[in-house]
């Protein structure tokens, strides 16, 4: 009898090659060991709330409003509620067809993408157009869309920094295409080396793969470092040279610990060039609320922008994203108002200020936190967290850990990670989920916990470790650190 339809020897081969390591082995052991009464403590997905992070008042104060829009006739309104948030309602209420009920247009409301075009401009200092303004369920799955357009077939190929964030891989396998790895260098603070990035792209070309685009995350995931303007400038002239769209994964501008190397948009660096650089680069940048102090990732709230896309090229990707009919509207109203937030005077500003740079402030005594108490532990080192959500240490694991490892069907560093959970309850993910080099072993994990939480998570660690690597070291033949 042959297979249905739906059996798994029928399915897409492209479904099968997907793997997202996030959401993977070491996140359904953590479920397992929770439903048996276990206390975990997730750090493998950057998502704040879920890890104690309070939401901002005056966004959900409006987003309320707009939910239950009943309220604004209630006479009492005005006590429960600051002018300025009833007054955010009233308009965003008024962008739509019928409320947060109805569809809006594929592209996303048309005064919420005018707001988003503002915040670009003064971000960047260069006008930004609305039409080439997509508003989207998440930065993902405008990147799932583009990645989508750009893929043609398995000679197609995605320059992706490595270690990566799962996203493109996984997404790269569903859509046909071939994933180039370029590598960070973890010794220069993961930083860019751009003959290597050639070499890549080289090695690619012989094996007959069209290299069509190049992905980078900035800040960095799961490596946190910061792209200095001069690292900016190199690639955007590498896109160039090779006839590559740059795609600017931007999702934690807001999250910078240290005042070295600020944010820079890659579209202003391309911008401030001049023609014929500013004219012909190819660049999709994209956004979210899922991230920063606001930390909304259920709201599923995103955009991307386009630079110099061709108008033909638009129309498609507008025919394709009609075909999902609208990005959820709430979550597009959590974009504006993240885009357009409370300005000085307004009733509101002082508490939102307040709020989001105590966000800020704690993230970043958190990042300290954890990169110090990685870097206390035997045969794990760690570079400081500049920016975005989480520590990526290197795990130096002995050999009788990897033999270990090895005589169960485990990568080690999933060995070392499940150890780690079953012990202490901490869930991360192992490196080899975002790519490293061969030999070199990774944990990522966030600085979400809470600031209280974090002294006793990282003594958990250290005793683990320490237990760990006084169990596997052979000190006849292994050096500690």
């Amino acid at each position: 009898m042959s297979p249905k339809p739906l059996d798994y020897e029928s399915l897409n081969e492209n479904v099968k090659k997907v793997a997202y390591a996030v959401r993977g082995e070491l996140y359904l052991r953590a479920s397992e060991l929770q439903k048996e009464g276990k206390k975990i403590i997730f750090t493998n997905v950057g998502n704040p709330h879920a890890l104690g992070q309070k939401p901002l008042t005056f966004p959900r104060q409006v987003i309320a409003l707009c939910q239950a829009p009943f309220l604004l006739d209630d006479p009492y309104v005005g006590i429960l509620f600051p002018a300025d948030a009833i007054a955010r309602a009233k308009h965003y209420l008024s962008l739509t067809s019928g409320g947060l009920g109805a569809y809006s247009d594929s592209r996303g409301l048309p005064g919420i993408r005018k707001e988003v075009a503002e915040f670009i401009e003064r971000r960047d200092g260069y006008p930004s157009d609305p039409e080439l303004i997509y508003l989207t369920d998440g930065a993902s799955k405008g990147v799932m869309q583009i990645l989508n357009t750009v893929i043609r077939n398995e000679k197609d190929g995605i320059l992706v920094p490595v270690p990566q964030y799962p996203l493109y891989s996984a997404a790269i396998s569903l859509y046909g295409g071939s994933l180039v790895p370029y590598y960070l260098e973890e010794e220069a603070n993961w930083g860019l080396d751009i003959n290597h990035i050639r070499q890549s792209v080289a090695a690619a070309r012989m094996k007959g793969i069209t290299v069509r685009a190049m992905v980078i995350i900035n800040p960095g995931n799961p490596t946190g470092q910061c792209l200095s303007e001069a690292s900016l400038n190199e690639l955007l002239k590498f896109c160039f040279q090779e006839n590559l769209v740059l795609l600017a994964d931007e999702v934690y501008q807001q999250n910078i610990y240290q005042d070295e190397r600020p944010f820079i948009s890659a579209r202003k660096i391309l911008l401030d060039m001049g023609p014929p650089m500013s004219k012909e680069v190819q660049l999709v940048s994209f956004h979210t609320v899922s991230k920063g102090y606001w930390g909304e990732c259920g709201q599923r709230g995103g955009y991307f922008e386009m630079t110099n896309i061709s108008a033909k090229t638009v129309d498609e990707i507008y025919k394709v994203a009609s075909v999902s009919l609208s990005p959820n509207v709430p979550g597009q109203i959590f974009m504006g108002l993240m885009v357009n937030p409370p300005k000085p005077g307004d009733i509101s500003y002082l508490r939102f200020v307040a709020e989001s740079k105590a966000i800020l402030e704690s993230l970043k005594r958190r990042a300290h936190i954890m990169t110090d108490g990685f870097n206390s532990c035997r045969n794990v080192v760690c570079n400081f967290t500049e920016g975005a959500m989480y520590s990526f240490p290197q795990i130096r694991l002995p050999p009788k850990a990897i033999e270990a490892a090895k005589s169960v069907g485990k990568a080690p560093d999933v060995f070392y990670c499940l150890k780690l959970l079953e012990a202490t309850g901490i869930s991360t993910v192992p490196g080899s989920g975002f790519g490293q080099k061969e030999g070199v072993f990774h944990l990522r994990t966030t600085i979400l916990p809470a600031e209280e939480d974090m002294p006793a998570i990282m003594t958990s660690f250290k005793k683990f470790n320490d237990e760990f690597m006084e169990q596997y070291e052979d000190y006849r033949g292994y050096s500690r650190m």
